[in-house]
């Protein structure tokens, strides 16, 4: 893990990470009342990070949203970028140094090559068509470049190479076993964006563990970036924490909830009477018998 901490790692820490990107909706609440659970359960202490790492569509407007409506929902936190903590700042924009010195790190120990190719370049080439929002397994293009061929003239990503044909194994709290196949399942996935920005899966490996995080909440679209995470932990040496996904939330046609559903946004639900208190109903009794 990263030093310069003294949490004690048997003191339970979860968190939020909200993305400013549009409204929060009635799935965000439903998974984050998980972490809230599972931290007041424990004694813990709940952290809120601000995820905002997508410049083109993080805005003002929706970071100041996210806080009235986590609050309105009955939210409260510990840490956060609006109280402080000992292991801010709790903005990710502000913590870029410490991206870069894992993502240096990584490069040192072998595990990353250069890749020029871009998102249609990686699905033309794809053998199967790729469906959902999950990265798409890399075709392995650029998998012989060597971290010498970058030029200043020719931008590029930086992939973790996976171990292919190595299981990935670990317990999901509500999901139980589960395990993914590198090179299979999932390919060598992005580290470093082209736009000098670090990937999700390294800005929340970073960010959890040096936040020392003990377990993760989050939603089940997210089993296979666990999977990807552990290499990352592995390869940096850091301890991982527990993982729990919940189940997704979905709308009556059975789509997942996202941003788009302005009508189970928990804005339009506050403009609209509703009470926190009734939205939630039963929820805590679901997740202890999860």
């Amino acid at each position: 893990m990263p030093s310069g901490s003294t949490a004690s790692p048997s003191l339970y820490r979860g968190r939020l990470a909200p993305s400013p990107t549009g409204l929060l909706h009635l799935g965000h609440a439903r998974t984050f009342w998980t972490a809230q659970e599972q931290a007041r359960q424990q004694n813990g202490t709940l952290i809120l990070r601000n995820e905002d790492l997508d410049p083109h569509r993080c805005r003002p407007m929706f970071l100041e949203a996210m806080f009235e409506d986590l609050r309105w929902f009955g939210f409260s936190w510990n840490e956060g970028p609006d109280c402080g903590g000992p292991y801010g700042p709790y903005t990710q924009s502000a913590r870029q140094p410490r991206y870069r010195s894992a993502f240096e790190q990584l490069l040192a120990g072998g595990f990353l090559y250069p890749c020029t190719c871009s998102r249609q370049d990686v699905l033309r080439a794809l053998t199967a068509p790729h469906a959902g929002e999950d990265e798409p397994v890399y075709p392995g293009t650029c998998r012989l470049k060597s971290p010498s061929s970058v030029t200043t003239t020719s931008p590029c990503c930086w992939r973790f190479r996976v171990p292919d044909g190595s299981q990935i194994s670990f317990i999901d709290a509500h999901h139980g076993p589960q395990s993914f196949l590198a090179g299979a399942d999932f390919g060598d996935f992005v580290v470093w964006r082209q736009d000098g920005l670090p990937s999700y899966q390294l800005a929340v490996t970073v960010d959890d563990a040096a936040m020392r995080i003990t377990e993760v909440v989050r939603g089940a679209d997210l089993l296979r970036s666990t999977a990807r995470q552990l290499l990352l932990y592995q390869a940096l040496g850091w301890q991982a924490p527990a993982f729990h996904h919940c189940p997704l939330l979905t709308d009556e046609r059975g789509v997942r909830l996202a941003k788009r559903h302005d009508a189970l946004s928990l804005r339009q639900l506050r403009e609209s009477g509703a009470a926190p208190e009734d939205l939630r109903r039963g929820w805590t009794t679901a997740f202890r018998a999860g």
